[in-house]
């Protein structure tokens, strides 16, 4: 029986990923780099950063980072003015938070995650939210699903996670709890083998709890 369910944010809820991979694709174009769409899905699905490019074609770190400042403008720009939502997103979540605790795990920044869902309803349904760099390492380390599972005061076998990523399906793996993955074109040539279940779409959770 389960009584709590711990989403991803990025691809599972709203749809901004790749929205992130263009800005960076867009800055480091502007460093005379280029990434293909299997490099940037690597260095994602290891929870590391595109602009690792930079680095290794010896570009030093002040300069790294301003370029880092000016893709999170961009994908900021991105996640203000271009088509995010989710159809269905919302009532989903108001039927499932009639009979489930339910949380947020994301690898986002606080700062971008309250950017997309300022004029948003999707949050309300929610417990709590964990964000980039409030929890001791990312995904694909289990350490944000376990925090997560932590603030419910929950078992493992009382959980589910709910990701769209080999990144969060590895995290979901490795923190030894169930992990539906909803298709998403995105990630659609990530290994989501392990995935405990596999489903088009939110609407379908509901069959499986």
């Amino acid at each position: 029986m389960k009584k709590y369910i711990l989403f991803d944010n990025d691809g599972v809820l709203v749809e901004t990923e790749k929205w992130y991979h263009l800005a960076n694709v867009e800055i480091l174009r502007t460093m005379g780099i280029e990434i293909s769409e299997a490099r940037y899905r690597d260095i994602m699905i290891k929870g590391q950063s595109a602009l690792r490019l930079a680095t290794e074609q010896g570009y030093d770190s002040q300069t790294v980072e301003r370029h880092r400042e000016k893709r999170n403008e961009l994908y900021q720009h991105y996640i203000r003015t271009q088509d995010i939502e989710i159809q269905g997103a919302s009532e989903i979540l108001s039927e499932l938070s009639k009979k489930y605790k339910m949380g947020i795990v994301t690898s986002a920044r606080r700062e971008d995650f309250e950017l997309i869902h300022a004029k948003r309803s999707l949050t309300k349904h929610m417990q709590f939210v964990l964000c980039s760099g409030e929890y001791k390492r990312s995904k694909p380390h289990p350490d944000p699903y376990l925090e997560g599972l932590a603030l419910f005061g929950g078992e493992k076998h009382e959980a589910i996670i709910v990701e769209d990523s080999e990144r969060g399906l590895r995290a979901a793996v490795s923190a030894g709890i169930e992990c539906a993955v909803v298709y998403n074109h995105f990630t659609a040539s990530h290994d989501l083998s392990a995935a405990t279940y596999r489903i088009q779409t939110l609407h379908e959770l509901k069959g499986l709890l």
